[in-house]
């Protein structure tokens, strides 16, 4: 049986339950289960602390975990990434007063506080910048008005807590993290039942990518309809009963599909529709 390590809290907690059901999986009804089984699919989920799921799937005890990019580099643990999930993003960056710094150079000497004293030492030591980092639980931004720190490392969206206290971001990003799915370092990545697993969840990856769009054209506009839904291989084409019509279907971007529609009725394309995919095997 298949044992996976899921966030039992947090930002990548609701969107990984979500993707493990509309991936056939079985998940918890109430927060307080820490360990629910799944017979039916031969796999057995385990909600940790999202801190700890690296720690866990290093140690052997679990085969595969849900976390994030940032919290498996922090954690230093050995495991690694194989399958990036697309939700839960965050760019780390650093920040301080204005006209401290302009680039990750210019930090030598300097003190830095952060969450994630692992991710910075490393992209320290990756650059050849000693610096000292000063690890803190949270609000790291009031570290350099008290004095703690020159230089605050820490997840940036909007930017705006930062304006707030008066700080500005500088140089390159330290690391872009999103949701992953991990294993331990040098397991087996050919395992049958873990490659079900991410077959599964890459499906359901492109299931919210992409939509069926179907219509109807007339043949000699074929060429022209098919450039603009060549679909992933190529889309199915089949006669219809009035003379000199098919019926055209193929997978499309769901962001593009819009757009899509509009050329295609320009050119005369009719019935034109798209349908929502649940589930696909590519």
């Amino acid at each position: 049986m298949l044992r996976i390590a899921v966030p039992n809290k947090g930002s990548l907690s609701g969107p990984a339950a979500d993707m493990l059901h509309e991936a056939g999986y079985r998940q918890r009804r109430e927060s307080k289960e820490l360990r629910i089984v799944d017979p039916g699919n031969e796999v057995e989920f385990f909600y940790l602390r999202p801190r700890d799921i690296a720690i866990y799937v290093s140690s052997g005890r679990l085969d595969i975990g849900i976390t994030g990019r940032d919290l498996l580099v922090d954690s230093g643990a050995d495991a690694e990434e194989i399958l990036p999930l697309g939700f839960a993003r965050s760019t780390f960056r650093f920040a301080g007063k204005p006209g401290t710094a302009s680039g990750t150079e210019d930090l030598k000497g300097r003190t830095i506080a952060t969450s994630y004293e692992g991710i910075v030492a490393r992209h320290l030591a990756d650059s050849g910048v000693d610096a000292s980092v000063v690890h803190l639980d949270g609000a790291v931004e009031t570290a350099i008005e008290l004095g703690v720190a020159e230089v605050i490392a820490d997840v940036v969206e909007t930017g705006t807590s930062l304006r707030n206290a008066g700080l500005e971001v500088f140089g390159e990003p330290i690391m872009k993290s999103e949701a992953i799915v991990i294993r331990r370092t040098g397991s087996d990545a050919e395992e049958p039942k873990v490659q079900q697993f991410l077959r599964r969840l890459q499906g359901v990856l492109v299931a919210r990518t992409y939509v069926m769009m179907d219509y109807d054209c007339r043949v000699e506009q074929l060429e022209k309809a098919v450039a603009l839904t060549p679909g992933l291989e190529s889309p199915t084409v089949s006669p219809l009963h009035n003379e000199g019509w098919v019926a055209v279907r193929a997978m499309v971007p769901a962001k593009e599909a819009q757009r899509i529609m509009d050329d295609l009725y320009a050119i005369g394309a009719r019935a034109i529709l798209t349908t929502a995919i649940h589930a696909c095997r590519l």
